[in-house]
């Protein structure tokens, strides 16, 4: 007998991780070449729509020292991203330091919750330039302002993830580890944050998030070097592509760092998504 052909046969991993490869390319190659084409036939003028070209050599001068020159602002490009990235890091951090023990306050705490929660809801619908001029009133126009507008934006999400969290573990969990003993300490330490630890770490990239956008508002006063500082010193002088390689820049720093979050996802909270 002639042996049939194998049907329903699955592509390997590393087929499928190839395919969505291509699938990307071929979306960046599209979209690279309708930008061109764009510039070709002049649809706007070159000082508001730079091509590709002349973006990636604004990559090259703000990347390198050319005529004398440094970067952009003297600094370079990796220069302005890290400090922006130092600025990111410290308000999230502060943000995770202190909004997970707010939000486990909100989420256990009835009596606090009902006078911290609107605060934070209150906190979270602000966008950051609208206390940006209080907070160079109150500490200047040097690092502090810009961390503390990070920190007040990546907080709500933070501490609202934190209390939803705590709220929504189960209670049969909860009573069981009673029965078993459990002080408060122990409950909390050893059952309610294992529990909500998966919300919580969506609550940080969220976080995280909300600061990568919020760091041009926070580098608009004295911002440079910083990356958020460069494209607002570049929208003065209508340097374009400046500002796209700085855009650009933030944007593939922001996906490398969430990819590293989602690692990071992985390894603290394994069972995640498995039935």
């Amino acid at each position: 007998m002639t042996p049939k052909p194998a049907r329903g046969l699955k592509p390997t991993p590393r087929a499928t991780a190839l395919r969505w490869l291509a699938l990307r390319a071929l979306a960046l190659a599209t979209l690279l070449a309708t930008w061109q084409a764009v510039v070709t036939f002049e649809v706007w003028p070159p000082v508001l729509v730079p091509s590709p070209g002349a973006v990636w050599h604004q990559f090259v001068v703000t990347s390198t020292v050319h005529d004398g020159a440094r970067g952009y602002g003297g600094h370079l490009l990796i220069e302005h991203l890290a400090v922006s990235l130092r600025r990111i890091g410290l308000g999230t951090g502060y943000a995770v330091l202190f909004g997970i023990p707010l939000g486990l306050a909100i989420g256990l705490v009835r009596p606090l919750a009902v006078v911290l929660e609107p605060a934070v809801t209150f906190l979270r619908t602000l966008p950051p330039l609208a206390y940006l001029s209080l907070l160079v009133i109150w500490f200047g126009i040097d690092e502090q302002p810009k961390v503390w507008l990070l920190l007040i934006a990546a907080l709500p999400p933070v501490a609202a993830a934190t209390a939803a969290a705590v709220r929504g573990v189960p209670r049969d969990l909860v009573e069981a580890a009673r029965a078993l003993g459990s002080g408060r300490a122990s409950l909390l330490s050893g059952v309610m944050l294992p529990a909500a630890l998966p919300e919580i770490l969506t609550g940080v990239r969220i976080a995280v998030g909300i600061a990568y956008t919020s760091v041009v508002a926070a580098e608009t006063i004295n911002g440079v070097p910083g990356i958020g500082g460069m494209i607002r010193d570049a929208q003065r002088y209508n340097a374009t592509a400046v500002v796209i390689v700085g855009i650009i820049t933030i944007g593939l720093s922001g996906l490398a760092l969430d990819g590293l979050l989602k690692a990071a996802e992985r390894a603290l909270v394994p069972w995640r998504g498995r039935a």
